[in-house]
C-alpha cells in the first residue's frame, strides 16, 4: 500500500502548478519502486508547496525564495530550487510569472550587494549584522560567492530559452549583469584586493576569512578569488576551481544572451573576452598531477603552485561540472577527477554501514550529503551505478520522505536539515530526468548493496 503523501494540503500550499502536477502524476505512474515514487511525489514540488512567496513590485512580478528553514533567499538555492520546473513554464503562465518574479527579485539583490551569497525579503535585521564586513539593511549573510553571481545568470538564460520571453531583461536587470562582470574583475585582484573583505568572530574556523577577511595569499593568474564556497565555508586557497569553471559557463550564457536578446555587442564582448581568460588560467594553473589518479581537476590553488585536492557536496562541485554543462561528459580531465573525488582519496568521500558519499566540513565528518548521491547519479554512464545511488536515496532519507542536507554514514536517523528544498528540487529534478532519458531504469527493481560498484564489480 502506498504511504500517505508528505505534502501540504492543497489549500495550505504556496503555490500550485496545474503543468507541475501533470508531470508529477505522469512520472509516478513510471516508477515501479513504490518507495521511490513516494519520494518523488513529496520532494519535487516541495519548492512550490512550501518556500516561494510571490506578488509584485514597482508593477514586475516579484518572487521570494526562501531556503527550507531558514528564511532568507540565497541567490544559488533559489535559483537551483526553481531550475526543474523551468522547462514547464512555456506552458504555464503563472509558473512563468513566478520564475519571471525570481529573476527580477535576484537583479534587485545583485544590485543591493553583488557580495552578498543570502538575502531577507526586507530590511528586516540578521543575526549576523555584527559581521566585520560592510553588511546593509536587506541583507542577510554577505559571505561574497562566485557561484551565487553564477546561478541567476544560469536561470535567466535557462527561462530565455524555454519560454523566448526577454521582457524579463529590462535595465535594472542588465545593470545587475554589469555588476556582475564588474565583481568578476575586480576579484581577479590584478590591481590590489578589491573593496571585499570579511570576518566573522567565532570559534569556527570556516565561518571567517584570514588575513585581515581577504583570504590566504594568491598571485593574480586570470583565475577570480572566491571567498568562500557554495556550502558557504570559507575557501582555503583563494582560487576556487569548480566555480571559476561555473564562471566560464555563466559568462558565456550572458553573452548569448546580450547579444542576441538585447543586441549589445560590447557587453557581449566583454563577457566573453572574461569567460576567454578565465579558461585559459584554469588550463595553467586549475589541474594538477595527482599521485594517484594523473591528471585532474583541483578544487582550490593559490596561484604559486599550491593546490587542494578534494570534493565538497555542494553545487558546483567537481563532480556537477558535467550535470551543469561546463565540461563535455567524455572530457578525461574530468573522467579521472570523477574517479578520485567517488575514492578514499577524497578526504570527504564517506563509507559506512548505511551508504556512501560526499560530505564537506561544513558538517562535520562522516556525513554525507543526500546532493552528492543524486549528483553522482547524474553524471553515471553505468545503468548500476545509477539504481545503486536510486536504492541508497529510498534507504538513507530517515522515513521522512525528504531528502536532508546530511545523513550519517551509519545512521540514516541521524541527519541535518528536515527542511532542505534545494535537496528536495535536485532529487525530483534526477528522477525527471531518467523518465525522459533513461525511462527503463524507473521500471526496473532497485539492488540491496550499500556500497556503489562498478561493472567489473570493484568499488569506485
Amino acid at each position: 500500500m502506498m504511504k500517505a503523501t508528505q505534502r501540504p494540503p492543497v489549500d495550505k500550499r504556496a503555490f500550485v502548478s496545474e503543468a507541475v502536477e501533470a508531470r508529477i502524476r505522469e512520472v509516478k505512474q513510471s516508477i515501479a519502486n513504490e518507495e521511490l515514487a513516494w519520494l518523488f511525489e513529496n520532494c519535487f514540488p516541495n519548492t512550490l508547496d512550501t518556500t516561494v512567496r510571490v506578488g509584485e513590485a514597482d508593477g514586475k512580478p516579484d518572487t521570494f525564495v526562501i531556503t527550507g528553514d531558514i528564511d532568507a533567499m540565497w541567490l544559488r538555492d533559489s535559483s537551483a530550487q526553481v531550475w526543474p520546473y523551468v522547462p514547464l513554464a512555456h506552458g504555464d503562465a503563472g509558473l512563468q510569472r513566478l520564475i519571471a518574479g525570481l529573476i527580477h527579485r535576484q537583479a534587485r539583490c545583485i544590485l543591493l550587494d553583488p557580495y552578498a551569497n543570502a538575502f531577507n525579503a526586507g530590511p528586516t535585521g540578521s543575526q549576523w549584522e555584527s559581521d566585520l564586513t560592510a553588511m546593509q539593511p536587506g541583507l542577510h549573510e554577505r559571505k561574497y560567492e562566485i557561484d551565487s553571481l553564477c546561478y541567476p545568470v544560469r536561470l535567466a538564460h535557462g527561462y530565455w530559452t524555454s519560454t523566448r520571453d526577454a521582457s524579463v531583461f529590462d535595465a535594472e536587470w542588465l545593470n545587475a549583469m554589469r555588476a556582475i562582470v564588474r565583481t568578476f574583475r575586480e576579484q581577479q585582484r590584478k590591481e590590489g584586493p578589491g573593496p571585499y573583505r570579511f570576518q566573522r568572530v567565532t570559534g569556527v574556523a570556516y565561518d571567517t576569512v584570514p588575513l585581515s577577511g581577504y583570504g590566504n595569499p594568491s598571485r593574480p593568474c586570470g583565475l577570480v578569488h572566491s571567498a568562500f564556497r557554495p556550502s558557504d565555508d570559507a575557501c582555503v586557497f583563494p582560487f576556487l576551481i569548480p566555480s571559476n569553471v561555473f564562471a566560464i559557463n555563466a559568462l558565456r550564457q550572458l553573452a548569448d544572451i546580450v547579444q542576441t536578446a538585447l543586441r549589445d555587442k560590447d557587453f557581449a564582448r566583454s563577457c566573453t573576452g572574461l569567460a576567454d581568460e578565465i579558461e585559459e588560467a584554469i588550463l595553467n594553473f586549475g589541474i594538477v598531477s595527482h599521485g594517484s589518479h594523473g591528471k585532474i581537476f583541483a578544487y582550490e590553488v593559490d596561484g604559486f603552485g599550491n593546490a587542494l585536492c578534494m570534493d565538497d557536496a555542494n553545487i558546483p562541485s567537481l563532480l556537477s561540472l558535467t550535470y551543469l554543462g561546463c565540461v563535455p561528459e567524455n572530457d578525461p580531465v574530468y573522467d579521472r577527477t570523477r574517479r578520485f573525488v567517488l575514492s578514499e582519496d577524497n578526504p570527504y568521500f564517506f563509507r559506512g554501514t548505511a551508504g556512501e558519499g560526499i560530505g564537506g566540513p561544513h558538517v562535520g565528518l562522516d556525513m554525507i550529503w543526500p546532493m552528492s548521491v543524486i549528483m553522482r547519479a547524474f553524471t553515471a554512464k553505468d545503468d548500476q551505478e545509477i539504481l545503486q545511488c536510486l536504492a541508497q536515496l529510498t534507504r538513507t532519507h530517515g522515513g521522512t520522505g525528504f531528502m536532508h542536507e546530511s545523513f550519517h554514514k551509519d545512521d540514516p536517523a541521524r541527519f541535518t536539515r528536515a527542511w532542505f528544498a534545494w535537496a528536495n528540487t535536485l532529487f525530483g529534478e534526477l528522477i525527471l530526468t531518467l523518465h525522459d532519458r533513461r525511462p527503463a531504469l524507473l521500471n526496473a527493481g532497485l539492488p540491496n548493496a550499500r556500497h556503489l560498484t562498478t561493472q567489473r564489480g570493484h568499488r569506485v
